[in-house]
């Protein structure tokens, strides 16, 4: 309490508000929206806001009942274990309990989503996913761009081919090397588009054959012309004097064959091949929620004004690298001429999604007159809304939506009756902007248990605008480990990916979204490869993703995309969805089973200490670059020094694990602080190379230090396991401090 006191002090020495129907708006936000949102939208600054002021005086009360709800099923849950410290779990009884509280709801009759209007990257494509901080404009621009994505380059600079003696990348470009690249591509090419006779590597020169529709001929080293095995797949190609590129389409997948005898690759390439290019990344959200630190009006501004750059594809950023000044913008699309003359366009960028934040986050960058923080993600869904409309009224220009929808993914809603406020939500939205109902379509992250278990009441809930459903390991783990805390000591974070839960999880997501439609009309979609580093690990295991029936997964980098992208061409994603279709549902029952250690489990102290120095570290290397730097996104070592790219989920999955352990006696306060003392030191020396970086030990007092702390021994009595309520309050005094506020 008296640090709220204290903040409402200092925000009115950071910020000015404007006070406008009915409502406090940070000067920043409310100049941005009118200087910057509005003009050549046709929406008046001073109606947006009463229509604002509208829809919160209707929607902020539900969303604090709904709020309110998820705490009373919790204590619910709670309880009921409580009384049954010491007993056998009793599966039976606990799933009548948890129907009997509302937390299990009923299924209904069978249905199909309604979803129209939706892009062909989301409907009909398969392919990779990327999600980057909307707030790192560099980053943010990149995923854009990822849409194409250089084999070559992702072959060359990765592990995928291992840098064995004569094979080292170097400073300098090395030719074997190189030549291990073009055979690795050349074999890709023989098994996406092959040639009704003979290799690809094997070919001297491509050829344009004329005709009343043009043909693609390989002419081969031993003289033998040929033509495609697949003469459909082939898509176009791009001339001036000469042959300069060739297009194939596979999967629904594009592939560009570069071509310049004179390009150094080229040269000695037998028949002048200077790259191949994938197209990657179909689909990338632009994420305002977990990968971003934004923890007040100032962070919202700058999240706002990158997105209004994308939507209205003026967005740039300008760097240095390997001294070269390099100034990033959004990609053109591409042209190729058909077969029979015509021009094809193709899409230079990613389809862009925008995450919103969930229902429990609030922000002083709107507040009541009476000083009162809103409903973060009302306004996030307003603004991004608003600012879409730059994209959806262009009359010329490249264009993110050829269909006039506006693509929002939703996070960390607990089950069917937060799904429809959404819904309801964003009718109001629609209504307010004057756009036609369904414009803005929703992507529902299943990562919540209750959520999970009411999957189909879920998706019925908005089975209009419907266009995403996702599973992510991390943030679904510490919710199962939040909502059970009081049944017992959990599995180690390990064994929890082998528990029976998991693997019923993963498959009752596909069962349950192709049960209900969504092939053809939306994506299916699966969690993160975190390791960017470790591509040739990712080539060997991630193709789980597309036989798993997902038409989406989620890659960490451009490059990983591209890599990544290689798999939806060995796999017929539509195909195996319909295989996947006729197969025998997931268990809810194994969903339900709590992934507890047995009675019977007696773990060393060295298993113990193991444990949570991999839990700890972890921590402590994600929340100093979160609480000192406001990085909400980056690559962190972890404790063998395996870069991993790490997001907010991250803390949830660690910090509950370990207060799960703490409240069963596994380990002791004293060990546990302990712990944190001994990584600190391990995560300074990790970090001696960055500049910026504020060391930990062996004070062991700084911002970031106690708020890894905290996460840990606050942990149980969070809401659902976040950490947003604690890394905020802390990141803010840290902010104030940087500006010499605090006292």
């Amino acid at each position: 309490m008296v640090y709220k006191v204290l903040r409402q002090y200092v925000l009115k020495l950071m910020n000015d508000y404007v006070e406008t129907h009915g409502l406090r708006v940070a000067e920043a936000l409310y100049d941005l929206v009118s200087v910057e949102v509005v003009p050549g939208i046709g929406v008046n600054a001073d109606h947006f806001w009463a229509f604002f002021s509208e829809i919160l005086s209707e929607f902020s009360p539900l969303n604090r009942a709904l709020l309110d709800k998820r705490d009373v099923l919790q204590a619910e849950i709670d309880e009921w274990h409580r009384q049954r410290r010491g007993q056998q779990h009793d599966a039976i009884a606990y799933k009548r309990f948890l129907v009997d509280i509302g937390y299990l709801q009923p299924e209904g009759d069978v249905f199909q989503i309604e979803t129209t209007d939706v892009d062909p990257e989301i409907a009909a494509i398969a392919g990779p996913q990327l999600v980057v901080p909307v707030n790192n404009a560099r980053y943010a621009l990149n995923a854009a761009n990822a849409r194409w994505g250089s084999l070559y380059d992702a072959l060359y600079g990765t592990d995928v081919i291992p840098e064995t003696r004569g094979l080292e990348k170097g400073d300098q470009y090395n030719s074997e090397r190189g030549m291990q690249v073009v055979e690795r591509a050349a074999a890709f090419l023989d098994q996406a588009v092959p040639l009704a006779s003979g290799h690809h590597h094997n070919v001297l020169r491509y050829v344009i054959a004329d005709g009343d529709q043009k043909t693609l001929v390989a002419e081969l080293a031993n003289g033998v012309a040929t033509g495609l095995a697949d003469p459909e797949s082939f898509a176009g190609f791009q001339a001036d004097q000469t042959l300069t590129a060739i297009l194939f389409r596979h999967h629904g997948l594009h592939i560009q064959v570069l071509i310049d005898p004179m390009h150094p690759v080229g040269k000695v390439h037998p028949a002048g091949v200077k790259d191949i290019v994938l197209e990657a990344a179909i689909t990338t959200i632009q994420d305002c929620e977990d990968s971003v630190a934004a923890v007040d009006a100032e962070d919202k501004v700058q999240v706002y004004r990158n997105w209004l750059g994308l939507m209205k594809g003026d967005l740039h950023e300008t760097f240095y690298k390997s001294g070269k000044k390099i100034t990033r913008q959004l990609n053109d699309d591409l042209k190729y001429t058909q077969a029979d003359g015509s021009e094809l366009i193709l899409p230079g960028r990613s389809l862009m999604l925008v995450r919103n934040v969930g229902l429990h986050m609030m922000t002083d960058a709107v507040m009541t007159e009476s000083g009162e923080e809103i409903p973060e993600g009302i306004l996030d869904g307003m603004l991004t809304t608003l600012i879409a409309l730059h994209d959806l009224k262009k009359i010329d220009g490249n264009r993110n939506s050829k269909t006039q929808s506006i693509y929002i993914v939703k996070p960390k809603m607990h089950g069917p009756e937060e799904v429809a406020f959404t819904n309801r939500l964003f009718a109001a939205i629609e209504d307010a902007l004057g756009l036609p109902r369904y414009t803005i379509k929703l992507g529902v992250m299943d990562e919540e248990r209750r959520t999970t278990v009411n999957l189909k009441e879920c998706i019925r809930a908005a089975k209009e605008r419907l266009i995403f459903i996702n599973t992510g390991f991390l943030d679904r783990t510490g919710d199962e480990i939040h909502t059970s805390m009081e049944a017992g000591p959990m599995l180690r974070k390990a064994d929890l990916k082998s528990a029976p839960w998991m693997a019923a999880y993963e498959d009752w997501n596909v069962d349950v979204g192709l049960a209900c439609g969504l092939s053809g009309k939306a994506q299916i979609g699966k969690g993160m490869w975190a390791a960017p580093d470790n591509m040739a690990e990712m080539l060997e295991t991630k193709m789980a993703h597309p036989l798993a029936g997902a038409n989406c997964a989620w890659v960490p980098s451009p490059t990983a995309a591209t890599l990544h992208a290689m798999h939806y061409h060995q796999v017929n994603v539509a195909e195996r969805q319909r295989e996947i279709a006729t197969r025998a549902p997931a268990s809810l029952d194994d969903i339900l089973t709590i992934p507890l250690m047995e009675n019977s489990t007696v773990l060393s102290a060295a298993e113990v200490q193991a444990e949570l120095d991999n839990n700890v570290q972890g921590i402590l290397g994600y929340v100093v670059r979160w609480i000192d730097q406001g990085v909400g996104c980056s690559k962190v070592p972890d404790i063998n020094n395996t870069g991993l790219m790490e997001d907010r989920a991250t803390l949830r999955i660690s910090s509950q694990h370990i207060a799960n352990w703490l409240h069963h006696g596994i380990c002791s306060d004293v060990q546990v602080i302990d712990t944190f003392k001994r990584m600190a030191a391990v995560v300074d020396k990790q970090n001696a190379d960055d500049p910026m970086y504020q060391s930990m030990a062996p004070d062991y007092n700084g911002e970031a230090f106690l708020t890894a702390l905290e996460l840990v021994f606050k942990g149980r009595e969070q809401p659902n396991g976040y950490t947003e309520f604690i890394l905020h309050a802390h990141r803010q005094i840290q902010k104030l401090k940087n500006n010499n506020l605090c006292f």
